[in-house]
């Protein structure tokens, strides 16, 4: 099979042996893989995958189910989406048969294939992690982001308002359209977000030069969750402020959890997030997508930092 690969910070479409179908899992002929910023990482040698993990690109997939191992309920011929620790971006794929979710039947493959790592991730750390409650208000960093957009839904869909820092006028217009109450565009001033919050619950991929912020911003019991690092990994904080308020500061990543673990996210996915897309209250925000020849100009548009929902690369267009 062929699959992409990061070499030297170039990414490059070659030929790889095709992984072995085992008990429990499901070969996937891949249609379409979301692209994310671990994917840039990566690509730079600065994310390698897990101990034991596929060296190829790509944490999320869609597809057509081609081999069922041993032990597991799906059928060949069903269109799913996947969650990886890598592999994502090649002809196939094998994944944990517990880690995969049926495409709901309007669904594109190409747009299914920008769901299953950012749903999972926002599910995980607000829904789980942070345990927001309805009614507590959250503040979402890089609102217009693939993790942003699914945030932005789910928050209003379990009644929590929120709001948002973004990068421009117009993608902070694309998060009120999707839900938000509001927010800020971050090369204006950053503290107008105080006169929006306190907030119960912030998600951050940005670290470093918010987290001062981020401590002002919060509520007494508030959560703060860290799931990147776009503005460093170094900062000062006032630790006053962090025992009066009784802040929570919770560091999350998804990638290296265990297989269990996975399974048990997923379950929690079927159970409380699928069923809203068939009702129409969630859906994909597939803001452009490129064929895996063009996967240089797809790294570029995400690495731009202007992208409004996800980016995805089309691996089989017979298949979308």
């Amino acid at each position: 099979m062929k699959a992409l690969q990061g070499v030297d910070g170039q990414v490059a479409w070659v030929e790889q042996p095709a992984p072995a179908c085992d008990a429990g899992q499901v070969r996937i002929r891949v249609a379409a893989a979301g692209l994310n910023r671990a994917d840039l990482l990566q690509k730079a040698g600065l994310y390698p995958p897990p101990p034991g993990a596929s060296e190829v690109l790509g944490l999320e997939c869609s597809g057509v189910i081609s081999e069922v191992g041993p032990g597991s309920s799906w059928q060949v011929g069903d269109r799913v989406c996947a969650l990886l620790a890598g592999g994502g971006m090649a002809e196939e794929v094998v994944v944990d048969g517990r880690h995969v979710l049926p495409v709901p039947d309007e669904m594109s493959l190409a747009a299914a294939a920008a769901v299953p790592e950012v749903y999972a991730t926002v599910w995980l750390n607000l829904f789980q992690l942070a345990a927001l409650k309805p009614g507590e208000k959250v503040l979402l960093h890089a609102g217009a982001s693939g993790i942003g957009s699914a945030a932005i839904q789910l928050c209003k869909a379990f009644g929590n308002p929120c709001w948002v820092s973004v990068g421009s006028a117009e993608r902070l217009a694309y998060c009120e359209a999707l839900g938000a109450q509001g927010g800020v565009v971050r090369t204006d001033d950053m503290e107008a977000l105080r006169e929006l919050g306190p907030f119960d619950v912030i998600l951050d991929p940005v670290g470093g030069n918010y987290a001062a912020l981020n401590v002002k911003l919060l509520a007494v019991d508030g959560r703060w969750v860290l799931i990147g690092l776009m503005g460093g990994r170094e900062t000062k904080l006032d630790l006053a402020q962090i025992l009066s308020k009784r802040v929570q500061l919770l560091g999350s990543t998804l990638r290296s959890r265990s297989d269990q673990f996975k399974a048990d996210l997923f379950s929690d996915l079927s159970q409380h997030v699928w069923p809203l897309f068939a009702e129409k209250r969630l859906s994909p925000q597939l803001a452009k997508t490129f064929p895996i020849e063009e996967a240089d100009a797809a790294f570029a548009e995400l690495a731009s930092n202007t992208v409004a929902g996800k980016v995805v690369l089309v691996i089989d267009s017979s298949l979308t």
